[in-house]
């Protein structure tokens, strides 16, 4: 059994935090256009820092932990890619200033980190009292990998979310982001600027995300620090990574089918995984290095067929996916669609 003392989580905790703190620093001190080479820069950063940290790892509580640390990093980083498009989507809708962006991604990045924490320690728990929890887990995943795979060409509704349109209809909203504060005077009065709600809507999205997300790893690992440590230092990289390819996610196509299929394969892992503890031992289980085997399969086969296809078909656009259908405008303006 894993056993993580107080001085490791202390450390690890202390370096992640460490680092958001640089990326907060640098966004309110020198807001600016992030260009290629510093996105470049701050993404191969951060992989190596997680690199480095799955070797330290492994090599400090053994091969299987590392590759279980690995496996579940794969993860989170593949769904993180959805996130940036949904971040970029977020982004166009407001027309958030390229200058605020850098802003807007760090504390978007932060309350994931914060939500997501919650969820661990939430899902350690119940899988720690009660084993059917890897069926109902299981079973969330599969009913996500479904509802992803029929609204694959879709993209999430941002103006349609309920955080969204309640703090619109409720709070005063200034027309420009009055560089880059979340809260301003207007006509004698405190007024929030538009910069307010992008962080909603993200907030909101994360969530979302989360729900998904941490269902997700807990079927490749049952450890909490190694649940919490993949989902870190996977979002640590997300800022970095939003400006080095936001320009390359449509070319990403097949990439909603893709995490479809991982969603299913590691619900269809946590099922078999409760059958074995709860019904029989002999129903097989998943390991984990075939987990992390069939995780880098799909995703390098959806990569390459992506590139295939918009190479031959140059219009093809990229999807995120969404977890429901869209109602249409004219639905949404009804009044008794409110």
């Amino acid at each position: 059994m894993l056993d993580i003392g107080a001085l490791t989580w202390t450390v690890t905790i202390g370096l992640i935090l460490l680092l958001l703190a640089i990326d907060l620093v640098l966004a309110a001190v020198r807001p600016h256009r992030v260009g290629f080479r510093e996105a470049t820069a701050w993404s191969v950063f951060y992989v190596l820092v997680a690199i480095g940290f799955g070797v330290w790892f492994a090599a400090r509580y053994g091969g299987e932990y590392g590759t279980e640390y690995f496996a579940g990093y794969i993860v989170e980083k593949s769904l993180s890619v959805d996130n940036l498009f949904v971040f970029v989507i977020i982004m166009t809708t407001f027309a958030v200033p390229e200058e605020h962006q850098h802003k807007v991604l760090t504390f978007g990045i932060l309350l994931a980190l914060v939500m997501r924490a919650i969820f661990i320690a939430l899902g350690a728990t119940l899988l720690s009292l009660f084993s059917f929890m890897f069926l109902l887990f299981g079973l969330l995943l599969i009913y996500t990998a479904v509802q992803l795979f029929r609204h694959r060409d879709e993209d999430p509704d941002v103006e349609d979310n309920a955080v969204v349109k309640t703090a619109r209809r409720v709070l005063p909203i200034t027309e420009d982001y009055v560089g880059g504060k979340l809260t301003t005077r207007a006509d004698g009065r405190r007024a929030f600027t538009p910069l307010f709600i992008v962080l909603l809507a993200i907030g909101s999205i994360d969530l979302l995300f989360a729900l998904d997300s941490i269902p997700a790893v807990f079927g490749v690992t049952e450890h909490p620090f190694i649940v919490f440590a993949a989902n870190a230092f996977a979002l640590l990289g997300l800022r970095a990574l939003f400006f080095l390819v936001k320009g390359l996610l449509d070319r990403l196509v097949h990439l909603s089918t893709g995490l479809s299929l991982i969603l299913a394969f590691i619900g269809v892992k946590l099922i078999l995984h409760w059958a074995h503890v709860d019904i029989d031992a002999r129903v097989p289980e998943i390991p984990t290095p075939l987990s992390l085997g069939v995780i880098i399969g799909i995703l390098a086969v959806v990569t390459v067929t992506s590139l295939i296809k918009t190479r031959r078909d140059p219009g093809a656009k990229a999807h995120p996916g969404s977890l429901r259908a869209h109602r249409k405008a004219s639905d949404r303006d009804r009044p008794d669609a409110r």
